[in-house]
């Protein structure tokens, strides 16, 4: 639908139900769906012997500044010696959701949340997500706990799984955390009206510091993503930021790894097949071989992470302003992260891109499906009870998955395009600085530097590279499409 007054916010809105429903993604629930959850009426309660009561630790969640759906939280002890404790509860989605029901299809359908800035399409609905399964501020929950021992070291000394009652205190995000760990800040005030949550962010940063420089010498390897977010003043569009990736999202994304892999381990310990995230040993390792070369460096001839981890490390510390496109040009050529059937006694495929043998997606299952299929094989499991799912199914369900979080991908990547577009539709005929990105077949393309936007240069210098800065013009806009069309007007040293 083309339109020649200016786009708003619910254009957006618009242009996202129809792509999810081209690529098989169902933007809303359906009254089945709606049916099914008038009859819940509260959030799940549990009072087996099993089940523990952590209510009274100091629990936080930290995430972004807007997310509701809170789907973990972290605490920790430190232990005489310099060892550490760390426990990480995960929402117990399961409880309330029950395999085969209304809710469940929808989710197993979508598999995964959207988020587009003008609206976020939840997989579970909201009333679930950021209420009765959120693992909200100063309510007590049901989670699925890993209580794990780190040695002074890092290296983890042992872990356990175990179902509890948990309460989180503060309710915390990651920028603010951040500002405080870097000493920009003050301590931000819903952990100040805790006493102690202080030493524990201290603690799980240490910690998180630390694994983080373990498993970069092991071949971990880290991207700097393109991922702008669009601010709306509004039905407008006011502006877009990148996000940062701080220290308060590398704790939580530390910890998170290491719960994904223990929780892997003792699926495997109680023989039970599992699905397990995994990023294969690149086919296309030469041509990453052959980028290293164009800048003058050498990888050995066969994958190797911490060769190319080392290879990352260097370019982002030689030119931070070009290293996201770099990065994107890596994780292409490595191919997609994917859902796998693990089977008992098989030989692990591994996650190349995190330099760990065993893992799985545990942690976010209010977002995510195949975290609550794994949810309902740990519960299994400690019950001991036959698996909720066969091979076959689990099989089955990691194609899907993985379809299906590729297609929410593309549909997220577009929004991002007719956001960028719509932020500048009011402003052709303006001038901007650029950097090339990208320069085959079917043209060259540019990332504007402020706003960080991406489009097509159609109009003047053809002998551009990749990595040249330049001026554009800015020609037209389609939000629609997503389009950003520029004329180049003169490189920039």
């Amino acid at each position: 639908m083309h339109t020649n007054r200016p786009h708003q916010r619910s254009d957006l809105v618009r242009i996202a139900i129809h792509a999810m429903s081209e690529r098989g993604l169902l933007p809303e629930f359906s009254d089945r769906v709606e049916r099914q959850l008038t009859t819940i009426t509260g959030p799940a309660a549990d009072s087996a012997p099993a089940i523990h009561d952590l209510t009274h630790l100091l629990w936080c969640s930290i995430d972004n500044d807007d997310s509701m759906d809170l789907d973990q939280l972290t605490v920790s002890e430190a232990i005489p010696g310099g060892a550490v404790r760390l426990w990480v509860a995960i929402a117990d989605v399961d409880a309330l959701v029950a395999r085969d029901t209304p809710i469940d299809e929808h989710a197993s359908t979508n598999t995964t949340s959207v988020y587009t800035s003008a609206r976020i399409f939840p997989m579970l609905p909201e009333r679930l997500s950021t209420d009765l399964t959120s693992l909200n501020a100063h309510q007590d929950r049901l989670a699925m706990v890993t209580e794990m021992v780190f040695n002074a070291d890092a290296t983890l000394a042992g872990s356990t799984v175990y179902r509890a009652n948990v309460r989180n205190q503060a309710k915390l995000a990651y920028d603010a955390v951040s500002a405080w760990i870097d000493g920009t800040a003050p301590l931000p005030a819903a952990a100040a009206a805790v006493p102690g949550i202080d030493l524990q962010l201290r603690t799980q940063d240490g910690l998180a510091q630390q694994l983080r420089t373990r498993r970069h010498a092991e071949g971990s390897l880290e991207f700097e993503s393109f991922q702008p977010r669009v601010v709306f003043d509004g039905e407008r569009v006011a502006d877009i930021h990148l996000q940062v990736h701080n220290r308060a999202r590398q704790l939580i994304e530390e910890v998170m790894i290491a719960t994904n892999t223990c929780t892997a381990r003792y699926l495997a310990s109680r023989g039970v097949a599992s699905l397990r995230r995994v990023v294969r040993s690149p086919e296309r390792w030469l041509r990453i071989v052959g980028v290293a070369k164009e800048y003058g460096e050498t990888l050995p001839a066969e994958p190797n992470s911490k060769a190319l981890e080392d290879f990352l490390a260097k370019r982002r510390r030689a030119d931070p302003l070009r290293f996201p496109d770099l990065s994107l040009v890596i994780v292409k050529l490595m191919g997609r992260g994917e859902y796998v059937l693990e089977a008992p006694g098989a030989e692990p495929i591994g996650h190349f891109g995190l330099a760990v043998t065993d893992y799985t997606h545990s942690t976010a299952p209010n977002r995510r499906f195949p975290d609550l299929i794994t949810a309902r094989l740990l519960k299994a499991a400690l019950a001991d009870k036959p698996a909720p799912y066969s091979s076959a199914e689990l099989d089955e369900l990691a194609v899907h998955c993985t379809r299906q979080e590729d297609a929410a991908q593309k549909v997220e990547r577009q929004m991002r395009k007719s956001e960028a577009a719509l932020l500048l539709e009011s402003r052709v005929g303006e001038r901007f600085d650029a950097i090339v990105t990208g320069n085959a077949a079917d043209g060259v393309w540019v990332r504007v530097l402020n706003p960080p936007a991406e489009g097509k240069v159609v109009r003047g210098i053809n002998a551009l590279k990749v990595g040249d800065k330049l001026g554009v013009k800015l020609l037209s806009t389609d939000v629609e499409r997503g389009f950003i069309d520029f004329e180049s007007v003169g490189l920039r040293t």
